[in-house]
């Protein structure tokens, strides 16, 4: 049910695709029965009548071929049609989960260990594929063909109608159930293990340098191999759960097989039943239970989707760090930036101030160096500014507006922020420059790369622009990707930019051109620098250095 909860806002999204799905699935089912109710009927009556020239032979082969056809065309469009609504709806749930990811706030991010959001970006919601085509549409179909083919085997022999009818019943959600219970405990050790193998390799990309320097190779594989032994294990159980559903999807249709055989015994001994109908319907009941196949595979599949249910809501029920405001104010195109009474202090230091009751007023266009030791809060002041999180107390405000109560998305076309933890994106040089403007020309581009002091070693690239920089930037040096970053945010339109140690990676002379460029480069903006580097004293027009969590001029 957890899974069923999950999915349902989707499925209603794509209700008629679905419904197209099951309404084939029935088809398909339905034609295969009768192809194999009429194929029995026909050979037998066929045989009964021997060489009588009375016995149309052509009607029913006609009928034969024609079902044989329709099923074939039917499973093609069920095939089609059910696994592209099961790849929209998870598309759809990929979406919705990345777009919640996107709005947690750092606190939020730092309680996922390294690769566990992509595990559940992945692999938890692949494992939700089966519910639609392995579960619901199983036992739709099993429930609405048994009540058709119980009513009219009924027709024939009351009481095996009803036989047949209870039986596919048990099939349909006694078993399953009780499958879905018994793989609820490894399914879960499934999903587990998998999201831990998952963040094993991530940190292992990410850390390989470190790891061979320092020789932990072996306890890393040790844990990998843990882990995938976990994940094995568990999968043993989830195969021998399903073999279990497979029993009883063959003893359930060979009990109703022995019944039918018996009961339709008794029926054409008092000659209730003919042989050739007798022997369709009985073939008509093993195409019946045919459906169970896929249903017993899926049961013992709900473990892991539920498992991996519960770790998806959790992402979904993640609450919104930093919420719109239900009416938004709109932010002026310029305007002073204004810090009234701001306090903040990180939760988990106890709330221990970092920044205690700065106020601050920055003028358009104004150019400001904040500097001070390592750890005092000048990069917690820059993303307060940004409003990355929000002040224990106090206001920030642009152009007089709180920014607190303007929309975020318009805040950050007004503020453009490079932090120490800037990204470079899988991608070209091109392409991780139009994030910070996607309308500029290639002029704007290789300025906002001289600017960065990158733009010879752009030059020496056989590509250019357009050279592969690979992921997380693993083809440039630290200091290029770093550069690359810085030129991304000169190249913003945003009227405020607020730079995290901008030279961070550029030599002594590199570090003394970007500063003597600043003024030219950021013409018009209004440029917070936080630094630890040298700069002249013409690169900006004020100096301020914050200790004790106030800022104090220089």
């Amino acid at each position: 049910m957890k899974v069923l909860r999950l999915l349902w806002p989707w499925f209603a999204q794509r209700r008629r695709s679905l419904a197209g799905a099951l309404l084939l699935a029935i088809l398909t089912l339905a034609f295969g029965m009768g192809l194999l109710s009429v194929a029995g009927w026909f050979l037998t009556a066929a045989f009964l009548a021997g060489a009588s020239i009375s016995f149309d032979l052509f009607a029913p082969s006609a009928l034969v071929r024609g079902l044989a056809f329709l099923r074939i065309a039917s499973r093609y469009g069920e095939r089609v049609v059910g696994h592209s609504a099961t790849l929209d709806l998870l598309a759809d749930i990929r979406g919705t989960v990345f777009a919640r990811i996107m709005r947690l706030s750092p606190a939020q991010l730092a309680g996922y260990q390294g690769g566990d959001l992509v595990a559940r970006l992945v692999g938890d919601i692949d494992a939700l594929d089966t519910l639609f085509l392995q579960v619901i549409a199983p036992i739709l179909t099993a429930v609405i063909m048994g009540l058709v083919f119980s009513l009219v085997l009924g027709a024939q022999v009351h009481v095996l109608g009803w036989l047949v009818f209870g039986a596919m019943l048990i099939g349909v959600c006694a078993v399953p159930y009780l499958l879905a219970r018994r793989a609820r405990a490894p399914g879960n050790d499934a999903q587990q293990a998998s999201a831990r193998a998952r963040t094993l390799i991530h940190s292992a990309i990410a850390g390989h340098v470190d790891m061979v320097v320092f020789g932990v190779q072996v306890q890393a594989q040790a844990r990998f191999g843990s882990a995938v032994a976990q994940l094995s294990h568990a999968r043993d159980r989830l195969s021998a759960i399903g073999s279990m559903g497979q029993l009883a999807q063959q003893l359930a249709a060979g009990f109703c097989v022995l019944a039918l055989l018996y009961g339709g015994l008794q029926a054409f001994t008092v000659q209730e039943i003919n042989g050739p109908v007798w022997v369709g319907l009985l073939l008509g009941v093993l195409g019946l239970f045919e459906v169970l196949g896929p249903l017993m595979r899926g049961s013992a599949r709900l473990g892991p989707a539920a498992a991996a249910a519960v770790r998806v809501r959790s992402v979904l029920d993640e609450p919104v760090a930093l919420a719109d405001v239900a009416s938004p104010l709109s932010l002026p195109e310029s305007g002073a930036i204004g810090l009234s009474g701001l306090r903040y202090g990180y939760p988990s230091m106890g709330g221990l101030a970092v920044l205690d009751g700065i106020d601050l007023q920055i003028e358009a266009g104004e150019r400001l160096a904040i500097v001070g030791a390592s750890g005092c809060g000048k990069s917690t002041l820059l993303s307060l500014l940004m409003r990355v999180f929000d002040p224990t107390q106090g206001t920030v405000s642009y152009g007089g507006t709180p920014i607190s109560q303007v929309r975020q998305a318009q805040l950050h076309t007004r503020f453009a922020l490079l932090s120490q933890s800037s990204p470079v994106f899988l991608g070209t040089l091109r392409s991780n420059l139009l994030i910070g403007c996607p309308t500029a020309d290639e002029a704007q581009l290789w300025r906002a790369l001289e600017n960065a002091r990158l733009a010879e070693f752009a030059h020496s690239l056989e590509d250019g622009l357009d050279a592969w920089v690979g992921e997380s930037g693993h083809s440039l040096s630290v200091g290029q990707a770093r550069r690359l970053c810085l030129a991304r945010v000169l190249l913003s339109p945003a009227a405020v930019w607020l730079l995290d140690e901008p030279t961070a990676g550029l030599d002594e002379p590199a570090q003394l051109s970007f500063f003597n460029d600043l003024a030219a480069a950021a013409r018009g903006k209004t440029v917070v620098l936080v630094t630890h580097a040298g700069f002249p004293s013409t690169a900006v027009d004020r100096v301020l250095r914050l200790e004790d969590g106030v800022l104090m001029p220089v």
